[in-house]
């Protein structure tokens, strides 16, 4: 590491902390040639390799967007679109990879959202999994449901127009 004084090219590590929940290590160093200390901050950064084939860097903005778009219209608050950003992202850093596919990204999306909204999770599976047919509907809302019966719960099956919603 480069010294920010005197440019030169040894310095030794004083103490190390992890920052911003295990997202970046923080290490305080002191240069070997004119003995004064500096800081550097290390962070990974995680990539998202696009279908395109085109890797940027992955953004808790572009997942709450997306989700938002699902969302729209529906009674999901802003700080639940914040918080299953915040749960994606864990989830793909957890994979312990600095590039990943864009696939891995929406996949990690499916599971909280069928949890907030299964509307809005509908609206995302259709896209992201790229329905071509009322069939494709019909097989996820029969997921949905039996995935309801399957776990404890005091909702009711209710239809779209019992919903309000238009069919």
């Amino acid at each position: 590491m480069r010294c920010p004084f005197c440019r030169g090219e040894d310095s030794r590590v004083v103490d190390s902390r992890e920052v911003e929940e295990g997202q970046a290590i923080r290490r305080r160093r002191s240069c070997s040639a004119c003995g004064r200390r500096f800081t550097t901050i290390e962070e990974l950064v995680l990539s998202v390799v696009k279908r395109s084939g085109v890797t940027e860097p992955f953004s808790r903005e572009k997942v709450v967007r997306g989700v938002r778009r699902a969302c729209q219209g529906r009674p999901v608050e802003e700080d639940a679109l914040q918080q299953l950003a915040h749960q994606v992202e864990e989830t793909v850093r957890s994979l312990g990879v600095a590039e990943l596919p864009s696939h891995e990204v929406g996949l990690a999306i499916l599971g909280p959202l069928r949890e907030l909204d299964e509307v809005a999770y509908l609206r995302f599976a259709s896209v992201y999994r790229s329905y071509s047919s009322v069939e494709d509907f019909e097989k996820e809302i029969a997921d949905l449901r039996a995935a309801r019966r399957g776990a404890p719960s005091g909702d009711d099956e209710r239809t779209s127009e019992d919903n309000g919603e238009q069919p």
